[in-house]
């Protein structure tokens, strides 16, 4: 009797459980049941504008860099600058000791004195002479000596005053004069150091920083891209209706003067299939300096460019890939080309997909190619905001 009761009570039990089980399994249709299509967010691909940029590597140089040397040989008497200091065109940089060259002009000076006695002289000679010859007292042979002496000294006296003046000069070399408005640059040499015209390295430096020349270069393509369709009759007039580019320094800012392209040069290198250019930059506080570095900035307006945010996206083996909705609300991975640039959190595509394509924007992933889905369109909002200038610069 209990083992009936027992084996009655255990059916019970089995009955309730199956009856339990049952009911918590997932009716077709239902979240998490085999049949379950689950809703995505996607978005509609549609033509925006934008701002691109590209960055190219450059090296600054001043508008004028000047070297600075002696003309003559002596020690250094004086420094009257400061390594970095501003000066002005004629402004006195060094003096040379002019105890030699002071001594030399004297001995010009007397040299010359002597000379202008000597023609005085011969000029006297002449003038006793020609009354002599004409009352034929002496003959014409006399006269043309005399003549003959005459003219010599006179040589010898122009020779004395071009020393003189070879002097002079070089009395004015033991002043060292800033040949332009600029910078000074560092001293290789001090108070006391000999120095001359064959010295190997220069005194110091004159950089006219007013203006700074950034040099870089462009490979064919982009060159043949950027110019193609600018008007103008030469390449600098087209160069002129280039936007204006701007200067990232070495600590990642950006300066605050826009610049602009100037020239190009008139060949490519065969090596490299470079185009060297040069970009000008108003430097009228200095703070840009000569053998600097930094990077151009150029920007590129594009009136419709298909941007996609980044999170639409995976990466597979270099490539990149988005998940677009297709007939009977599958989805279907789709590779892209992408322009991987200065675009907060989105991505210029320019190829692979066409305006009007709904591509899932979140939880991608868990989706399959061909995976149904239940998408649900919303607005991604405006995606061609730039990155703030130091994201731009350390990508």
């Amino acid at each position: 009797m209990n083992i009936t009761m027992k084996i009655g009570q255990l059916g019970i039990i089995l009955m309730m459980v199956t009856a339990i089980s049952c009911s918590n399994k997932p009716k077709a249709g239902q979240p998490g049941g085999a049949g379950a299509v689950k809703e995505y967010p996607v978005i509609a691909v549609k033509p925006q504008s934008t701002q691109l940029f590209k960055d190219y590597p450059t090296k600054l140089q001043g508008q004028q860099t000047v070297e600075i040397r002696s003309k003559i040989t002596g020690y250094i008497e004086q420094i009257l600058v400061d390594e970095g200091a501003f000066v002005h065109k004629g402004q006195v940089l060094f003096r040379i000791n002019a105890n030699d060259v002071l001594a030399t002009v004297r001995s010009a000076e007397a040299q010359v004195k002597v000379a202008e006695a000597e023609v005085f002289t011969a000029q006297v000679n002449v003038e006793k002479t020609k009354p002599l010859v004409e009352k034929n007292i002496i003959s014409k042979f006399d006269l043309q000596s005399v003549e003959s002496t005459l003219k010599s000294k006179e040589a010898q006296l122009a020779q004395a005053k071009a020393n003189l003046e070879n002097a002079n000069a070089n009395l004015q070399y033991t002043r060292i004069t800033s040949p332009a408005d600029g910078t000074i640059g560092t001293f290789p040499f001090r108070v006391g150091s000999l120095v001359s015209s064959s010295t190997a390295e220069p005194l110091t430096t004159v950089s006219n920083t007013m203006n700074m020349y950034a040099y870089f270069s462009f490979n064919e393509k982009e060159f043949l891209s950027i110019t193609k369709g600018l008007e103008g009759k030469n390449l600098q007039d087209k160069f002129t209706k280039l936007p204006g580019v701007s200067l990232i320094m070495a600590d990642n800012s950006v300066y605050d003067k826009p610049g602009r392209i100037e020239t190009a040069s008139g060949l490519v290198d065969p090596q490299t299939g470079a185009i060297n250019v040069r970009a000008s930059f108003p430097n009228s506080d200095g703070l840009l300096r000569s053998g600097g570095s930094g990077l151009v900035r150029i920007p590129q307006y594009v009136d419709s460019a298909l941007i996609i945010p980044q999170k639409t996206t995976y990466e597979l083996q270099g490539k990149y890939f988005v998940y677009v909705v297709g007939d009977s609300s599958k989805v279907h991975n789709t590779e892209i080309e992408v322009l991987v640039g200065n675009l907060k959190d989105s991505y210029v595509v320019t190829s692979g997909l066409k305006a009007g394509d709904q591509v899932v924007l979140e939880g991608i992933a868990s989706l399959r190619n061909n995976t149904e889905i239940k998408p649900k369109v919303v607005e991604a909002g405006s995606l061609s905001e730039n990155m703030p200038a130091d994201n731009q610069v350390k990508k």
